[in-house]
């Protein structure tokens, strides 16, 4: 049983994409499911007119501004492995809906833009998983279009991240004037806009092209060259232990949009790319992927991904054993007994129901409201909890009431549903009960405000309170009379109390008028 287990454990490969908007993550992705036989044509985000929309954005939303503001999960086979991609949202707003879900992943894909290099959410989300300590690899995309020297590109790697790069392949030209890909890790060049088998040519024991070949007497293959050759002399040698440790980043270059370099970039990534490995659970201990008992996380609720049925799904990350339709688990926070009768595993919307799934594996569980994000669940009588998931503090607020008074019913199914998924923060005037919403940016609540009308049929009113530093107290030192204009007493969906602060300047100036009450960012 356990070898059995570890082998299907090691098949596993679970990994996000992270990148800056617009820098082809999405389009990487479809390219990706192509590859794995689940899409017979890849779309782009922003196919509006032909109506053609990215697989992996199935909300409405995404589909009307195109841009990803959910994280999708996708699963399909491919040479041997199962592959469970985790598409971000690319929308800096949504940054925390992306830092759970880099949580349950055991590598991570970059997505670079070769024009405009590392920008400011790329190293945002690198921060996170180097954190990790998680593989990289690095594609440098869009090679369609004119961009920036490669050397430059791989530079700017170490310089703002830090990071080693090591060249896989290398352009040969850009833009209209792109030819191919010098493929180092293969010794074979990879031609641009050639069909079939011929569109890899073999380089002899010397690294080159057949004389031969026309590409071989080009001034861009023979720049490319040179540029190798300062590679190989000065660069960084490629060390697997390196990457695995997440200091060294594979470096790939290509088009997501015309589909070349992507297939070279997804077999070299499935044969580097690490299995499942170990979790720490309950402070201090390592549960390993192929532990005989099942369990698992909770990095993701989503509500109405199938509108038509208003259901909710539980996204679980299987950290431990296997998961069989039926098998009951306990429910870490609360202690409570579950039964997954129901799980499902992803293709973007479209949804199959999995009867068996292992440690690695992305499932989603049926959910009546019995799960919250960040929930540990395990079989067995050894208690299994992990690590918590990160939370941000809202920066900004708004007041949201129901624009019609007859709909409170759908208004606040909606209100709660959504609150769960994490995307807002809901909080209640101490005083008066109305509902407070914050968020990380202005973006959540447009999603919120087009989600409720959308999904729940109810119309809302936001009002604005603009910026506030959000600040928790002790109930035992809290005189509601400490409230005033700046600073809104407030409670948070457990009920616990906090100051939302107009600006820096009026927290300092509560601090001084009640030095003994002590103020937490966190709760």
């Amino acid at each position: 049983m356990a070898e059995k287990l570890l082998d299907q454990v090691n098949k596993r490969r679970t990994f996000a994409i992270i990148s800056h908007p617009d820098a082809g993550k999405t389009t990487i992705t479809e390219q990706m499911l192509l590859f794995g036989g689940v899409i017979r044509s890849a779309g782009t985000v922003k196919a509006r007119k032909s109506g053609h929309f990215a697989t992996s954005d199935w909300m409405e939303i995404e589909k009307k501004r195109g841009i990803s503001v959910t994280s999708s999960v996708m699963q399909f086979e491919y040479e041997g492995k199962r592959i469970n991609i985790l598409d971000t949202p690319g929308h800096q707003d949504f940054s925390e809906d992306t830092y759970r879900t880099l949580m349950a992943v055991d590598a991570a894909v970059m997505v670079i833009d070769s024009a405009k290099g590392i920008e400011p959410q790329t190293k945002k989300l690198f921060k996170v998983v180097r954190k990790r300590g998680i593989p990289i690899f690095t594609f440098m995309n869009k090679l369609d279009r004119d961009g920036r020297d490669g050397l430059d590109l791989v530079a700017e790697l170490e310089d703002i991240l830090g990071i080693e790069g090591v060249a896989m392949n290398w352009p040969i030209g850009s833009g209209k004037s792109l030819k191919g890909l010098y493929d180092i890790q293969n010794n074979r060049v990879e031609l641009y806009r050639k069909d079939g088998d011929d569109h890899f040519i073999d380089l002899d024991s010397d690294g080159k092209l057949p004389e031969s070949e026309e590409l071989s007497q080009d001034s861009l293959y023979l720049s490319a060259l040179d540029e190798i050759e300062l590679i190989k002399e000065a660069g960084n040698t490629f060390d697997e232990d390196k990457v695995l440790a997440g200091e060294q980043t594979p470096v790939f270059f290509g088009s997501a949009l015309t589909n070349f370099g992507v297939e070279t970039f997804l077999k070299s990534f499935v044969d580097l790319a690490p299995a499942p490995s170990s979790h720490k659970v309950n402070d201090d201990e390592e549960l390993k992927p192929d532990d005989d008992e099942f369990s698992g996380f909770i990095f993701k609720i989503q509500a109405n991904m199938n509108p038509n049925h208003r259901d909710r799904i539980a996204v679980v990350r299987i950290g431990s054993g296997e998961f069989e339709k039926g098998l009951d688990v306990t429910l870490a926070r609360t202690g409570k007994a579950v039964r997954l009768n129901n799980a499902t595993e992803f293709m973007s919307s479209e949804r199959v129901q999995v009867s068996k799934a292992v440690a690695g594996d992305i499932v989603g569980l049926y959910d009546t409201g019995n799960f919250q994000i960040g929930d540990s669940i395990y079989a067995g009588k050894r208690k299994i909890v992990y690590e918590p998931l990160p939370e941000f503090t809202p920066e900004l607020f708004m007041r949201v009431t129901a624009k019609n008074v007859m709909k409170q019913k759908s208004f606040h199914k909606g209100m709660n549903q959504l609150v769960q998924e994490g995307a807002v923060q809901l909080y209640r005037n101490f005083n008066t009960d109305e509902y407070i919403l914050g968020a990380v940016g202005q973006l959540q609540f447009e999603v919120f405000k087009f989600r409720m009308q959308n999904e729940y049929n109810s119309e809302v009113e936001m009002t604005s309170l603009g910026k506030r530093v959000a600040r928790w107290i002790d109930p035992e030192q809290l005189d509601p009379k400490m409230s005033s204009s700046r600073n809104l007493l407030v409670k948070d969906r457990y009920d616990k109390p906090l100051f939302l602060f107009e600006n820096e300047f009026a927290m300092r100036w509560f601090h001084d008028k009640y030095p003994d009450v002590k103020l937490t960012e966190k709760l």
